[in-house]
């Protein structure tokens, strides 16, 4: 039997790394990539296949995945995994750092969807999985550029599920909600940088403090439960469009899904002030 292959980007960390592990140990053949390569040494001493990619890098992504396909010689799963966050009012936040927002979270996952869609069709099928976010079906204060790239994350997900479905190529979506890993304290510390002195400081003080309590176990998940999530999805014959995981994740799109927007807008603006206290 062949052994099946994935591609998991942002293995460097987090909910990338648990990934690349969770499927290596269901048997694929993984190969993790990030930038930061050297943090990723743990996971080759495992047997998992590591390189440097810059998912903004627009030759990279071709380089890399024909790589893997000479090297392996299929793809089955692909998980789009690299992304950061981006916090700062959309007034202050450089449009040059709101196009950097996109390249990564959007731009760099749809390239590398390109790039193995033609694999996949020719074998038959495959899995493109999307690590998206709650945040792509709610909003919050000073997170404009980052929600408008998980929203269109979500939006590009379901026209190319449509696409695609006629060649047994399955996409799915991940919606983490409060997951511990670092993405959190990057996030808090490049919105109180930006915000510092502008209008929108106080409103700042008070989400970096939400922000930063996202490595508190009492409130958050650990991100073996979307690697878990990962694998529950590319091991059905017909997997579910949506995954939402993770401390809160259903929770909050429930009540997304029953509040008009005032009631809404109202429910993020109190659990702001009063948890970034």
């Amino acid at each position: 039997m062949t052994t099946k292959v994935a591609i998991v980007t942002g293995a460097s960390s987090g909910i990338g790394e648990e990934t690349a592990k969770r499927l290596a140990g269901l048997g694929y053949t993984v190969h993790a990539a990030a930038r930061r390569v050297e943090r990723m040494t743990h996971l080759t001493a495992a047997g998992i296949r590591t390189a440097k990619l810059d998912v903004t890098d627009d030759a990279a992504p071709a380089a890399f995945v024909e790589d893997v396909v000479t090297e392996s010689g299929r793809v089955d799963v692909l998980v789009n995994n690299a992304g950061y966050g981006s916090y700062g009012s959309v007034e202050d936040v450089p449009m040059a750092e709101a196009r950097r927002q996109f390249d990564v979270n959007v731009f760099g996952l749809a390239r590398l969807t390109q790039l193995v869609l033609p694999h996949m069709r020719a074998q038959g099928g495959g899995y493109v999985v999307n690590v998206s976010s709650v945040g792509g079906r709610i909003y919050e204060p000073l997170g404009g550029w980052y929600h408008a790239t998980k929203f269109a994350v979500e939006g590009l997900s379901d026209s190319l599920r449509l696409e695609v479905a006629p060649f047994g190529i399955h996409v799915v979506v991940i919606e983490p909600g409060a997951i511990r890993t670092e993405w959190a304290d990057i996030a808090a510390e490049g919105l109180r940088e930006r915000s510092a002195g502008t209008a929108y400081a106080d409103q700042a003080a008070l989400l970096s403090g939400v922000l930063s309590r996202a490595q508190n176990p009492r409130l958050t998940s650990g991100p073996e439960v979307v690697a878990d999530a990962v694998a529950r999805a590319v091991q059905a014959r017909r997997p579910r469009t949506r995954y939402a995981v993770g401390r809160g994740a259903r929770t909050v799109l429930t009540a997304r899904r029953l509040l008009r927007d005032r009631a809404f807008d109202r429910l993020v603006t109190t659990t702001i002030r009063l948890g970034g206290r």
